[in-house]
């Protein structure tokens, strides 16, 4: 009996306009994954690093979570339910920052289907036009994007392998 495969992303046929992808699971943020991000990217200001500064000389008292951060972790929540087929992310059409994020909140992600059109120059994938919300534990929205996606259509799917392109099978011992 074969086992059924786990669907990570979507073909351009089974996106719906409308539709509202609740991503799970959440991520609690924690100071070791906000600095490691901000030392990663060279982001330095002491308002994400050094809490007494933080505490002293800012309107929020502690140290805030870099607002990049948010925006990766909740595209990269989005994979499984929106890009987890895509061909290309083609635009970041708009990126807005809502509200802080501090360390120990737990980050949530849901995307909205704005729009979906068919290439005009390749009739096996589309464009899929996405929103996508972060919010907090208390439902405080944090993070809004909104992109762009070349998604394939089930045709160029199958054609390449299916739900699991490339994927070998285990030789027998």
């Amino acid at each position: 009996m074969e086992a059924a495969a786990l669907q990570f992303g979507r073909y351009y046929e089974e996106f719906e306009v409308g539709a509202v992808y609740k991503h799970w699971p959440g991520k609690t943020v924690t100071e070791y994954d906000d600095h490691l991000f901000c030392l990663l990217t060279m982001n330095h200001h002491p308002l994400h690093l050094d809490a007494h500064y933080a505490g002293e000389t800012t309107d929020f008292g502690r140290n805030v979570v870099v607002g990049n951060y948010i925006y990766s972790l909740l595209l990269g929540m989005s994979v499984p339910d929106v890009s987890g087929k895509a061909i290309a992310n083609l635009e970041i059409e708009s990126l807005k920052h809502v509200k802080p994020t501090f360390h120990g909140d737990t980050i949530y992600g849901e995307t909205e289907v704005l729009g979906k059109t068919e290439s005009k120059s390749k009739d096996d994938r589309g464009v899929v036009h996405v929103e996508t919300r972060g919010y907090k534990q208390d439902g405080t929205v944090v993070c809004t994007f909104r992109r762009k996606v070349m998604v394939p259509k089930r045709s160029y799917g199958e054609a390449r392998g299916g739900e699991q392109p490339a994927r070998p099978e285990p030789k027998a011992q």
